[in-house]
């Protein structure tokens, strides 16, 4: 074994790795291997239950070494690990950008900071700095402040001062810009059209922005963009890497790779290929875990880093250089938790800006009014999400609409199941709507073809239908009365069934 012959080495190969892992308490191996040089681990939904168990969680890893990074995706919004048993709390992006308005965005990322501070973590891989260019994206969308560069850099540095001032270090991405692209990452290679031009005037500015307002880590995009690499994706590109982000933008800090397993880079390469040549590119530490949580895992990447300064693929300058990063911004981290101050009022300003959010557009010739006037069949169509979003995460109005109005009915129907039943949409949608107010509830429905046509049908069938819409709004806006909540989280669909019943 490598590990063996090359302790140093070793060393230096496990400080670069991110590693996840199973379990809501401390595995035997993370706690091994943190002593044997692992600066850092992820959280993820699997690892969560409670606040309380999550701190005594990072608690017992930072006993093998206090300056641990502990790391975790909370973007808020529709990307949730600490509430993705319940929904999150917080609006995501899209409905910040929505309001427009960064002292609120900076308020929202501070209660989240504090709430991460309080659980023991120090790096969250948030906020995305992307521009949602491309409407039908099919893994950025609300995760983004929006389509406009200019709103995008403005709550991108408002969300980086908020969470950095609860003591926890945001991570700005998905450099060079997740935005304009039709292919999700999680499987397959996305590809950049525009030239660089184009690129540093729409997509770069809020990662300067990120950095002008104190970032200290950067996560690339596992994209092809020949405007500057027309074979490596970013990642893995040190023309991406080096000259553009080190270089041109003048970035000293932190660069982690998106989660190295997901296959628009480890299906060309390997996990382990794809780990050696982000490194040898100039990625200073590698994020793993989001599927491959095992010790083997680690320990296949670790070996294959050893192996590559071995056989001259990966200069052991370069390895020593970013593990030297990873130990910077590890006590930087470390440094800004002590010092933040503490905040021990709740806040409700999830709620707050959610209602904000919301956006109500009624349609003159239908007649159809708010308030609801008696109780409402809520009929809710639901697509498979991408996975950087838990599927688990409860999402909609109909929940929140029967605490409101407890004689509210529901039904949530996918594709398939409309795909298998002809006559579905009359049998458990039309006719239990029959002689009540039908909410017809849609996420990104621009995006799916059976979503739109399925929506069509209902309007088509009850013009006075009311339509919500949680995902990106579209130009067209369906329904007598149509709410766009700018995201699907819990409290954007308190925030809605407040609008629907005149609560607020």
């Amino acid at each position: 074994m490598a590990e063996n012959s090359h302790p140093e080495l070793m060393r230096l190969a496990h400080s670069v790795l991110q590693p996840g892992f199973v379990g809501t308490t401390a595995p035997d191996w993370v706690r091994r291997r943190i002593a044997e040089g692992l600066a850092s681990v992820v959280l993820f939904g699997r690892n969560i239950v409670s606040p309380e168990q999550v701190a005594a969680l990072t608690a017992s890893l930072r006993a093998e070494n206090p300056d641990l990074v502990i790391a975790i995706d909370e973007e808020a919004g529709d990307v949730t690990r600490i509430e993705a048993r319940t929904g999150a709390s917080r609006p995501g992006n899209l409905a910040l950008g929505a309001i427009d308005d960064t002292d609120l965005t900076e308020q929202v990322a501070r209660d989240i900071g504090r709430a991460l501070r309080d659980i023991g973590v120090s790096l969250n891989y948030a906020p995305s700095a992307d521009v949602n260019s491309n409407p039908l994206n099919p893994v950025i969308g609300v995760r983004s402040f929006g389509a406009r560069t200019d709103v995008v850099s403005r709550h991108t540095a408002a969300w980086i001062r908020g969470l950095q001032s609860a003591g926890v270090a945001a991570c700005v991405k998905h450099f060079p810009g997740h935005g304009d692209t039709n292919v999700d990452s999680h499987h397959s290679l996305p590809r950049a059209t525009a030239d660089a031009a184009e690129i540093a005037r729409t997509a770069l500015p809020p990662f300067v922005a990120a950095m002008e307002a104190g970032v200290r880590t950067v996560m690339t995009a596992h994209m092809l963009i020949p405007a500057y690499d027309d074979e490596l994706p970013a990642t893995l590109s040190h023309p991406i890497i080096n000259d553009l982000l080190r270089g041109e933008l003048g970035f000293t800090g932190l660069v982690v790779t998106d989660g190295i397993e997901m296959g628009a880079v480890s299906g060309r390469y390997g996990i382990a290929g794809a780990t050696v040549k982000a490194v040898a590119g100039g990625a200073d530490a590698v994020c793993v875990g989001g599927e491959s949580a095992e010790e083997s895992t680690t320990q296949e990447l670790a070996d294959a880093l050893v192996r590559g300064v071995l056989e001259g693929t990966l200069p052991e300058a370069r390895l020593a250089e970013a593990a030297s990063r990873v130990g910077e911004f590890a006590a930087w981290s470390a440094e800004l938790a002590r010092n933040a101050k503490p905040d021990e009022n709740a806040s409700d300003i999830g709620l707050v800006a959610a209602r904000r959010a919301v956006r109500v557009h009624r349609n003159p010739d239908t007649g159809t009014e708010l308030p609801l006037v008696g109780d409402a069949h809520v009929v809710e169509l639901s697509p498979v999400m991408n996975l950087a979003i838990d599927g688990g995460t409860p999402w909609g109005v109909a929940g929140p609409l029967r605490d409101l109005r407890p004689g509210t009915t529901s039904v949530r129907i996918g594709e398939s199941e409309l795909a298998e039943e002809e006559g579905l949409l009359d049998r458990v949608a039309l006719a239990p709507a029959t002689g009540r107010a039908l909410v017809v509830v849609v996420r990104d429905a621009a995006r799916y073809r059976w979503m739109s046509q399925a929506l069509a049908v209902l309007v088509r069938r009850r013009p006075d239908a009311l339509v919500v819409e949680m995902g990106v709004p579209a130009g067209d806006r369906p329904g007598a009365v149509h709410l766009a909540t700018h995201g699907a989280t819990r409290v954007s669909g308190i925030a809605a069934a407040e609008v629907l019943v005149g609560a607020v």
